[in-house]
């Protein structure tokens, strides 16, 4: 069995999560759902996924693609339900900054502020999309205002959305920062302008990019990136918080690059696929380009060395009411994803499906 890296190594990745997310002591519930018995997907993948990731979750979805070929399980929900990936979105939007580097649209060391007119001349319009993209850009996890204090205060009350802004709106607040975190800082606010500034050179708003030049040439079928609740059907599950509460959807304008991607389990697989066949565009994202914490960093994706010297690169993501983990070692062929409909983390987990593929 191949020997991976302990879960704590993920803490690295802080995802898209903010109090809004956490236990704060202010609602109480019985505690997360259990999941039922109802399951879509092959025999050996569900019963390992069970074991590795318990019964404590509304709905699990699994992808594992290897050389000999793709499994999934759907748990407690229907085959084509589409989960919160939340931070993984980032490392779409990392592929979107390659793609948009190959097409010689920018460069990596563009200054936004040269892209956004809102940030000209301002701290932040200084950093370079590359600084976006690793994290280094000295914008903070996300904005340090009174009003998003008290967003994220009433969602950890009512389960309603902490970030309900406009891109317009976000680009003015980002505006007044002062832009000087430490470098490494994880920064959601850092994705929100870099998908904002990638739309702008377009010419499209950020879901529509994703879709035109990612979710679509991969082939995810039914992916998508909604903006407002409106967006949402029947197949857009709704999750619930580590108390057991069912939660509001993550689905705003600003936050969309940042975390807004819903996919099902066939739709994880084909983007494992792609990713492990180096079929996605802009792959040059994977690449690491810095540190980041132990790890190393490309255009949002991490990079971990296991303690056997292989390579995995990968992303996770947390919302108020679902958790994700993808996974994929490139010179093995070997890749997983797993999410959760309850917010509670799932990279342990996720980790061990990658070390325990071979069972399939």
């Amino acid at each position: 069995m191949p020997s991976l890296p302990l879960p704590a190594r993920s803490s690295t990745v802080v995802a898209l999560v903010t109090t809004a997310a956490l236990s704060i002591g202010i609602h109480t519930a019985p505690g997360p759902s259990q999941l039922p018995e109802d399951a879509h997907g092959g025999r050996e993948l569900t019963d390992l996924v069970l074991e590795i990731a318990g019964e404590d979750h509304r709905a699990l979805a699994a992808a594992v693609v290897t050389p000999e070929g793709r499994h999934t399980t759907v748990i407690g929900t229907d085959h084509d339900s589409r989960f919160e990936a939340g931070s993984i979105t980032k490392g779409i939007t990392g592929l979107l900054l390659a793609d948009a580097i190959d097409r010689g649209e920018v460069t990596a060391d563009t200054r936004v502020g040269t892209l956004l007119d809102q940030l000209e001349g301002t701290p932040a319009g200084e950093a370079t999309l590359a600084e976006l993209a690793t994290h280094t850009s000295g914008l903070p996890p996300q904005i340090p205002s009174r009003r998003q204090y008290l967003l994220n205060l009433w969602a950890s009350w009512t389960g309603s959305f902490p970030y309900p802004s406009s891109t317009e709106d976000r680009l003015a607040e980002v505006a007044e920062l002062a832009a000087d975190s430490e470098p490494g800082t994880y920064s959601n606010v850092a994705f929100e302008v870099l998908g904002a500034a990638l739309g702008e050179v377009a010419g499209q708003d950020y879901p529509e990019l994703a879709r035109d030049r990612v979710l679509a040439p991969v082939g995810l079928a039914d992916a998508h990136i909604p903006t407002s609740p409106a967006e949402l059907d029947r197949r857009d599950l709704l999750g619930e918080d580590a108390s057991g509460r069912t939660v509001a959807a993550w689905a705003g304008e600003s936050m969309a690059p940042a975390g807004g991607l819903r996919i099902h389990a066939d739709d994880l697989a084909v983007l494992l696929s792609a990713l492990l066949d180096g079929t996605a565009p802009g792959m040059d994202a994977l690449e690491p380009r810095g540190e980041l914490g132990p790890d190393r960093i490309g255009w949002a994706w991490i990079t971990t060395e296991t303690e056997d010297g292989r390579q995995v690169v990968w992303h996770n993501g947390h919302t108020s009411g679902f958790a994700a983990f993808l996974g994929v070692d490139r010179e093995a062929g070997t890749g997983v994803a797993l999410v959760s409909a309850t917010g509670q983390w799932v990279d342990a987990a996720g980790w061990e499906l990658l070390a325990r593929s071979g069972e399939l």
